[in-house]
């Protein structure tokens, strides 16, 4: 008890309680059809292109910033709490919260690229709009990792009629057309799980 109300522990018991209330809160809307997921998405800015292969690990923009705030605010408190803990027993006393807050931090972020990257197998953040795939044809897109020529497929990202962005791999549809990282493609047909596309011709579409 003296721990969770210990000075030296209030950036942990600070997380710990809005990770508890953005829970909350993100449940109530879910239950009324109303995520502020969705709502903070929407107005946060992609992520620039030069920084998604870097920070690519950090899932950003592959899953919803509200998942990706309660991985960091969870591995942050606990990290703290363990850490002032051992402090406690090894020396009677606990460290400064600073001190303490520094492998936090590591550990939050550590547990964002950890659980994060389970979590995306299973819940492709961005991909939660209820449009088919087949509405993405027509679409333009634009390559963010790997080299795409005919039968090697590189990612790229895609917003539907909603705003929301997609990711998915894309390959040329033209035998003699190569696309690299950067580059504005165009979504003409989908075969099995990849989209063939064309240069875009009109890269202001993006």
């Amino acid at each position: 008890m003296i721990l969770l109300t210990a000075p030296e522990t209030w950036p942990f018991g600070s997380a710990l309680a809005l990770m508890v209330g953005v829970s909350i809160v993100e449940g109530a809307g879910l239950m009324l059809s109303a995520s502020p997921s969705q709502w903070i998405d929407a107005m946060i800015p992609d992520l620039p292109h030069a920084l998604e292969g870097p920070l690519g690990w950090l899932h950003l923009g592959k899953l919803p910033f509200l998942v990706l705030l309660i991985l960091f605010l969870t591995g942050f408190s606990l990290c703290g709490y363990a850490v002032q803990t051992i402090a406690h027993t090894i020396t009677g006393s606990l460290l400064p919260a600073w001190l303490a807050s520094i492998p936090a931090i590591f550990s939050g972020v550590s547990t964002v690229g950890g659980l994060g990257a389970l979590i995306a197998r299973v819940v492709p953040g961005d991909e939660t709009s209820a449009v088919s795939e087949e509405s993405l044809i027509g679409r333009a897109a634009i390559v963010i990792r790997g080299t795409a020529r005919r039968g090697y497929a590189a990612e790229a990202k895609v917003r539907d009629a909603h705003g929301r962005v997609h990711y998915v791999m894309v390959e040329p549809d033209l035998e003699d057309q190569t696309f690299a990282d950067g580059d504005d493609v165009l979504l003409v047909r989908k075969v099995g799980a990849r989209f063939h596309c064309i240069r875009n011709p009109h890269p202001e579409l993006l």
